[in-house]
């Protein structure tokens, strides 16, 4: 029996994707860890290994096919000595989305939660694993590690359960519900329908085109969607006066040609240092505890054509300038040429968006999950000021905080952002 080689999940969020290349054609040799096939996510173009050897009988999905779903079959692999009549008797019986029957892996296994980029922080605990989805013929399912331990027990498909936790997540009471026992929890009612609006109507041929969505597109428009309707966000914003900080980063670069350190790489140092200082605002929510995280992994938002993604500095708070500008020029580059490992953008415990370069004097960016913190940053611009008591000209930033209130609160908060304006105004401490 040929054995199925089928779309990865690349990504904790990914639901389909696109065969970018086919790196072995039909009649190839394929052994254990040879990559076959090079596969577009929604974030980055990725190397798909084979698990097992054998001969690459069939291409089921052509090269520069889009939109295959995870689990679907994209080629059969005829093992050693196999008939290739196989592949026609295979071939009378189309193939159906089911759970990965572990013959062919990806070159990484997927995170545990998913960032935009969808970063999870670096590394969950055994608890948050357990509490990931289950595929159930194709389709992933959220469900508490006791409600799932209670339906196995109980024989009951995890599938024919409507949950009523957060997004949908099955919780005990609805596994209580499901057996009839009494007492349980009435489900709560899903949020009605919203209609679309009528496209308007011209009497002409309409003055616009359409853009199909991608992949990208997709996902950053769910996650952020679920971000605003299921996180309590909150506002905060600080002026940081920036001039000593310009004369230092223009001396620094003054004694460097090959090193070029930018305003955005003080602000990762500053940020990450200032984590350090106020440890409660480095944290993640889950149902069941805030975890804290006790590195400092900073996201960075870097812009695409089609959207963005948050490539990690990781130990941010540990490197110094010099290591933070040369790690994310060398990220920012290839991200933007899709050359992203996943664990290089999957991640992360607080993340830095940046439209200062853009001109924007101040924004407030959307969180996230399960990060409980982003940090939008402003234009540096001339302003009038008072200092000792006279009127002056200052270089200043505005910074905004985006929080979320069930794990930040608002003195933590203020205590981060007053850390990160004392090391941005006195970036010497940042040497040190």
């Amino acid at each position: 029996m040929p054995i199925e080689i089928r779309m990865p999940a690349l990504s904790p969020t990914m639901t389909e994707g696109n065969i970018a290349r086919w790196l072995k054609k039909e009649g190839d040799a394929v052994h254990s860890g040879d990559v076959i096939a090079e596969i577009e996510t929604d974030k980055a173009t990725m190397e798909y290994e084979a698990a097992d050897e054998g001969r690459l009988g069939k291409i089921i999905v052509p090269e520069g096919a889009q939109g295959i779903k995870v689990n679907q079959p994209i080629a059969l692999l005829l093992e050693e000595g196999e008939d290739p009549a196989a592949l026609e008797k295979f071939a009378t019986s189309p193939p159906v989305a089911s759970p990965p029957t572990g013959r062919a892996a990806p070159a990484a296994p997927p995170a545990t939660a998913a960032p935009i980029s969808e970063p999870a922080p670096a590394a969950q605990p055994a608890m948050a694993a357990a509490d990931g989805p289950v595929q159930t013929n194709g389709e992933r399912i959220f469900a508490s590690p006791l409600a799932r331990r209670m339906a196995i027990h109980a024989g009951i498909d995890l599938a024919a359960i409507r949950g009523s936790g957060p997004q949908g997540r099955i919780v005990k009471a609805d596994v209580e519900r499901t057996l009839g026992r009494p007492g349980a929890a009435a489900p709560r009612p899903a949020a009605p329908a919203v209609a679309k609006p009528p496209m308007p109507a011209f009497a002409d041929s309409p003055p616009y085109s359409a853009k199909p969505h991608s992949a990208m597109r997709r996902v950053i428009a769910r996650r952020l969607t679920e971000s605003k309707q299921t996180v309590p966000h909150f506002y905060m914003s600080v002026d940081c006066a920036i001039d000593d900080l310009l004369k230092i980063r223009a001396s620094l670069n003054a004694k460097s040609e090959a090193q070029h350190l930018s305003i955005n790489d003080f602000v990762i140092r500053a940020a990450a240092l200032a984590l350090r200082q106020v440890p409660a605002a480095n944290a993640s929510w889950t149902d069941d505890a805030i975890l804290l995280w006790q590195r400092a992994d900073i996201a960075v938002a870097v812009a695409l054509d089609d959207g963005l993604i948050t490539p990690i500095v990781r130990g941010a708070d540990q490197r110094g300038l010099a290591q933070i500008a040369a790690e994310m020029k060398d990220l920012a580059e290839r991200a933007r040429s899709g050359k992203l490992a996943l664990e290089e953008f999957q991640g992360g415990t607080f993340t830095i968006s940046n439209l200062g370069m853009y001109g924007i004097r101040e924004f407030a960016a959307v969180i996230n999950p399960p990060q409980s913190c982003i940090l939008a940053i402003g234009a540096g611009e001339k302003r009038p000021v008072v200092q000792d008591g006279q009127l002056a000209v200052a270089t200043v930033m505005t910074c905004t905080l985006s929080c979320d209130h069930r794990v930040v609160d608002g003195a933590v908060g203020a205590q981060l952002l007053a850390a990160f304006k004392k090391l941005i105004e006195d970036p010497l401490t940042m040497l040190l």
